[in-house]
């Protein structure tokens, strides 16, 4: 078979010729970043638009049952299927930043989209005729209250609507936009990106800290009505801080269809699937690579995983090109840059699938928890004041300890890990993702070990209602132990993604951490059906049992903490074979 695998000298001299002219034309391409001047202003905008829609959403189910006079059941049902859409929307959000609007005005215009939902949701509380007339909950279990209206039911999904507009905009933009502002080719950028991530973590624990005390207190104690108008004026004041930096940001502006140019590369390489690769050592003459515009984060070379992929910049004849070097049709021929950009997307898969299972010792940890609290004593004694602790403010605990100990982490520990293992922040990103699957699975084999010790102890003092002499805070470590999962895990794959994807793809890749919270939702309830419908058969207690002395809560954490194991194997697996995305790098 004959092929032509060369490039006239004279072509590479037009190329070299119009990059220079482009970068004449064009001084942003090189512009300097902003790095931690743009900081003020997004995470100003991304922690006050936190503190505004994770408030509503933290007391919602109560908000229904007594403004709508809805029974638990359908508040329930309501909220997971705003939040599973709130998890999904933020794929299209992504698409559409990455290939149209840019990441900055997908953000600006689905703020203004979660103001929209808020104001709404605030009138459901502040206007008489747009919720059913007051009831007690008493009452309603009487059922003599008014129920909803369709009107009021319809005008209180309007407002979801808009606030999963705005959720699916925010979300998966408002890291990639921040990583957006370093410089990545330099180590300074790098090290500034990492830094980010613990901050935004940080700022997002304090945020959730003020919602589940304060915020629900004036909710409950106070006024509706006033919170939601909070949570309305929050959402206010985040617009305004960030376009307050709009003189600031540096911008990447979208480059077009994303799934065009994964659609290329696939058409391209399987047209070409009968030609054979030349010997890798051959990349500058054999493929088509064009001179790479936007030097932000450096180009990524040709690499040898999933080599049927480098087919589709193969130079097979020289009528392939235009005079100017460029591809005549795109569909026939793409460049190593777009087959390597897909390439990052494929190879962060399985890495995403793991972080799926990850979530389940967290979420079923936080529901189950509470039952073992309501069993326990929750008297605290502190300074000679007694007080009991909220069953359901136990989680508190580990919010504490994230917002303790990830500053102390990314400042300290971190750069004495560089030290010793030579590695940029200490520990490469799928380390740290390692070490999140382990505090995962220690958690809730500490959990299922202190369940059975105070089922043990609940049981053999014959007490009416079931409560264990037994110390509350004996559910302290398993919350610590989640709080290094998050320190670790949560960090590690935002940390992951962010800088494994390619920049055009970033916002699909953050939304990826949206679709795995629902994805691990959705399956955690499957595992809970399951262990419901096969457990207490035949006489024996549910394990699942709504009193938890007579079910087994700990085999129920046993068996999670073996899929727990089983998911830390296969990451490992996956680990092993991850070959880092490389660029041409600044230092």
């Amino acid at each position: 078979m004959s092929r032509e695998c060369s490039i006239p000298s004279l072509k590479k001299n037009l190329l070299d010729d119009e990059e220079n002219l482009l970068v004449e034309s064009n001084p942003k391409i090189h512009q300097r970043k902003p790095a931690w001047k743009a900081m003020p202003y997004i995470l100003g905008n991304d922690t006050v638009e936190r503190l505004a829609t994770y408030g509503m959403q933290t007391n919602f189910v109560v908000y229904l049952m007594k403004v709508y006079n809805m029974d638990q059941v359908l508040a329930a049902n309501i909220m997971n299927t705003w939040m599973a859409v709130s998890n999904v929307v933020p794929l299209i959000g992504a698409f559409v930043a990455d290939s149209y609007l840019g990441k900055f005005l997908t953000i600006a215009i689905s703020s203004f989209a979660s103001l929209v939902g808020l104001v709404i949701l605030m009138l459901t509380a502040w206007v008489p005729d747009f919720h059913p007339a007051p009831c007690s909950i008493d009452l309603q279990q009487l059922g003599v209250c008014n129920g909803y209206t369709n009107f009021h039911l319809w005008f209180l999904i309007f407002g979801l609507f808009w606030l999963s507009i705005g959720t699916g905009g925010i979300r998966p933009c408002s890291i990639p936009f921040a990583v957006d502002q370093f410089d990545l080719t330099t180590s300074e950028g790098r090290h500034g990106s990492s830094s980010f991530y613990s901050l935004y973590y940080t700022t997002q624990t304090i945020v959730m800290l003020i919602n589940q005390t304060l915020l629900v207190y004036i909710e409950d104690s106070v006024s509706w009505t006033l919170g939601y108008g909070l949570f309305t004026l929050f959402m206010l004041i985040a617009i305004i801080v960030f376009f307050a930096g709009t003189r600031v940001y540096s911008y990447v502006q979208p480059e077009g269809s994303i799934l065009s140019s994964i659609a290329q590369v696939l058409v391209a390489a399987r047209h070409k699937k009968h030609h054979h690769l030349p010997d890798f050592e051959d990349t500058q003459e054999a493929f088509y690579d064009p001179p790479f515009m936007n030097d932000s984060e450096g180009k990524l070379p040709l690499t040898k995983e999933f080599r049927c992929l480098n087919k589709a910049a193969l130079v097979i004849e020289e009528n392939e090109l235009n005079n100017d070097g460029t591809s005549k049709n795109p569909w026939r021929l793409c460049s190593i840059q777009q087959i390597e950009e897909l390439k990052c997307m494929l190879k962060i898969m399985p890495i995403w699938v793991t972080s799926i299972i990850v979530n389940i010792p967290i979420g079923q940890l936080t529901i189950f928890s509470i039952s073992q609290a309501l069993k326990m004593d929750r008297n605290i004694g502190l300074f000679n004041f007694n007080f009991e602790i909220h069953a359901g403010s136990v989680t508190v605990i580990s919010l504490i300890a994230i917002g303790i100990f990830l500053p102390f982490y990314d400042q300290v520990i971190s750069p004495l890990l560089e030290k010793i293992t030579k590695q940029e922040q200490g520990l490469t990103s799928l380390q740290r993702i390692g070490l999140g699957h382990g505090a995962a699975i220690l958690a809730v084999v500490v959990a299922g070990l202190v369940e059975k010790t105070r089922r043990d102890l609940a049981i053999s003092m014959g007490d009416s209602n079931g409560v264990a002499p037994m110390s509350v805070m004996w559910l302290a470590p398993q919350f610590l132990l989640i709080a290094f999962c998050h320190i670790f895990g949560t960090v590690g794959h935002t940390e992951f993604f962010n800088k494994e994807s390619p920049e055009s793809m970033r916002s699909i890749s953050n939304s990826l951490l949206c679709l795995n919270l629902s994805v691990g939702s959705n399956l955690s309830t499957f595992i809970v059906n399951i262990v419901h419908s096969y457990t207490g058969k035949q006489g024996e207690a549910d394990w699942l049992d709504s009193d938890i002395n007579k079910g087994r809560l700990e085999y129920f954490y046993f068996i999670i903490a073996g899929l727990a194991v089983l998911n830390l194997c296969y990451f490992i697996f996956c680990a092993r074979r991850y070959h880092y995305k490389s660029t041409s790098l600044k230092g």
